[in-house]
């Protein structure tokens, strides 16, 4: 049950004359220069500091949190003035949100907060079993640090809390980045996917350890790897190139620049029974790629899922070139008649300006192209229909043919 709290005493955060029509419409964030700093100086308030964030005449939008400096200056927490940010509504959100994941996922690994797509901006959880993994990137979560805690255990009751506030988007907002351990949280532990286990390391793996977001498009390969060759370029800890070798292919090379990661896919490998059908490949994707096609290899199907080239507006440009670049090199080790799995995490980049991309990649080779599936983030990474920024991954899966 939701426990009111008194609002009364929150500072009032005021916007300009029609700034609030983005809020109205259902978006969370405030710009700096949206607020009518001349009623309500920016400068008077703390960073995470709650307020009451009120429509150019004074009619309440609801309740927020705010960080003067930061662009995204204030993130709207509950358009019910009587809710604050605190223990109360932390609980009902993450109920809320876990009744989401227990219908989609009968087993307890999955991203249970999304942020501002779960109603809780600046905080993303994903759990792995009875670990939780954390991560806070705005200083008005950071200031309530203690209540998302009491929170999760609440909640899950977990055997161990893994604070990643380590995410470098933390500076942006004046925060320090560390890592904090509360309870037992082992090293390595097992994360479940369609029927194969991969150790991975929550605190010395990349993001939270795992990337639950292309589970149904790691699904998606299986039907095409039967009895097929395959390539897995940055690999990680092996979870596409595993479900590969899971449903039958004759042979996995997974590349990677990590010797950490080449170590754990060939773990992983052997613990799931795989090992006779993976190789890995040590060096730089695009290295590795242009020796693979001096070699004259081959394979039937080219998993690409790369970091995201363009994470800010100015890279546009040289991330673009990259994802050109790559895709091209992937498509020179293709056979004739060969699947493309291509993926992009970059936000900035639609995905019809990528599709565009690999359509100007296979042209540039004189290859023809047919686009098969559109794979998307997986549902326990919802979509905020107002907030463009939650909609980030675009999977492709094409089929690359003589012209």
């Amino acid at each position: 049950m939701l426990i009111l709290n008194d609002s009364s005493t929150l500072a009032p955060l005021r916007l300009k004359k029609n700034e609030e029509r983005r809020i109205r419409a259902g978006h969370l964030w405030v710009f700096s220069n949206e607020v009518d700093t001349a009623v309500t100086p920016l400068t008077n308030l703390q960073p995470g500091q709650q307020v009451s964030l009120q429509a150019h005449n004074g009619k309440s939008l609801g309740n927020a949190y705010v960080n003067p400096k930061s662009l995204i200056c204030g993130r709207l927490v509950s358009r019910d003035p009587a809710y604050v940010l605190d223990k109360s509504l932390l609980v009902h959100r993450l109920n809320v949100a876990l009744a989401l994941r227990e219908r989609l996922f009968s087993q307890p690994f999955y991203r249970l907060v999304y942020a501002e797509s779960d109603q809780l901006p600046g905080l993303v959880v994903d759990r792995f079993g009875d670990i939780c993994v954390v991560q806070i990137t705005t200083a008005g979560m950071e200031a309530v640090k203690d209540q998302v805690l009491e929170a999760l255990q609440q909640v899950l009751k977990p055997a161990g809390i893994l604070l990643r506030a380590d995410s470098s988007v933390r500076s942006l907002e004046g925060l320090e980045l560390y890592q904090e351990v509360i309870g037992e949280v082992p090293e390595q532990l097992l994360v479940e996917e369609h029927g194969l286990k991969f150790s991975v390391s929550l605190q010395q793996g990349q993001k939270t350890g795992w990337f639950y977001d292309q589970r149904m498009n790691r699904a998606r390969l299986r039907r095409y790897a039967e009895g097929k060759r395959v390539l897995d370029v940055f690999s990680y800890v092996g979870a596409w190139g595993l479900q590969a070798a899971g449903a039958g292919a004759s042979e996995v090379m997974c590349v990677d620049s990590s010797e950490a990661a080449i170590d754990n896919i060939h773990a992983n490998a052997d613990a799931n029974g795989l090992g006779e059908r993976v190789a890995t490949l040590h060096g730089d994707a695009f290295e590795a790629l242009s020796q693979l096609r001096t070699a004259q290899e081959r394979f039937d199907v080219v998993v690409l899922d790369p970091p995201a080239f363009i994470k800010r507006k100015k890279d546009a440009k040289a991330g673009e070139q990259a994802y050109h670049r790559l895709n091209q090199l992937g498509m020179q080790v293709l056979q004739k008649d060969g699947i493309l799995i291509s993926a992009s995490c970059s936000q900035q980049l639609s995905e019809s300006h990528f599709q565009k991309i690999l359509l100007q990649s296979s042209r540039h080779l004189d290859r023809s192209l047919q686009l098969l599936e559109r794979g998307h983030q997986g549902p326990d990474h919802p979509v905020h229909p107002a907030i463009a920024e939650t909609d980030y991954l675009k999977a492709l899966f094409c089929r690359v043919l003589p012209s």
